[in-house]
């Protein structure tokens, strides 16, 4: 078999790492990797590819066009100095507790969570669960307890309504369907709304269309 055959792994230039193995018949086969990875190795020398290149012959590639430099992206313009922020006078000559109760007022009163004032008939009154089991002693809760949780759960709600109507993923219609759940928690919990000293604090359920 002669060296020299036209398209046949063993004389293509990309034919690399080759090694020689004897068969039983005494026959020297060749056998190596292709260098563009055509074919998985091993390859034998008999092989054909289309990718063939002669040994000795590699021809480079044309040079490409010459790439236009990129165009330096347009700086944003310099901002102006920031004028220093001025603290009103009673800010600073607040103490660090005094600053935080501040605070704390102006976060509540701008998410609705004000203070919330319990009924006066209300005031040091019990609510008393009876058992219907005879035997069974009752349960006794201070009604200004029961009216803490009743106004932290009211508080979450609109906590939960506002950032429902300003989260910025949900579609509108979205926000209607959830909005329409706290609604009807709200409307759940109407029977609270005597414990409450303002009418502007109750729970308000679905209205009716009049």
């Amino acid at each position: 078999m002669p060296d020299d055959l036209e398209r046949r792994c063993g004389t293509c230039a990309r034919f690399v790492r080759v090694f020689e193995t004897v068969a039983d018949t005494g026959e020297v086969r060749r056998q190596g990797e292709c260098l563009l990875g055509v074919w998985p190795a091993p390859l034998f020398e008999t092989s054909t590819c289309s990718q063939w290149v002669r040994k000795g012959q590699f021809q480079p590639r044309p040079p490409g066009r010459p790439r236009a430099p990129r165009a330096a992206p347009p700086r944003a313009p310099a901002e102006s100095p920031r004028a220093p922020l001025e603290l009103p006078e009673d800010l600073l000559d607040m103490d660090a507790d005094e600053f935080r109760r501040v605070l704390r007022y102006v976060i509540r009163d701008e998410l609705g969570l004000a203070e919330v004032t319990l009924a006066g008939k209300w005031e040091g009154g019990e609510i008393i669960l009876k058992p219907g089991k005879e035997g069974v002693q009752d349960k006794r809760i201070p009604i200004d307890a029961l009216f803490h949780k009743v106004v932290m759960l009211r508080d979450k709600l609109r906590v939960l309504e506002q950032k429902i109507n300003a989260h910025p993923k949900l579609a509108d219609e979205d926000k209607v369907q959830l909005q329409q759940y706290v609604t009807g928690c709200y409307g759940s919990l109407t029977t609270f709304n005597v414990l409450f000293a303002d009418r502007d604090d109750q729970f308000v359920g679905q209205k009716s269309d009049e």
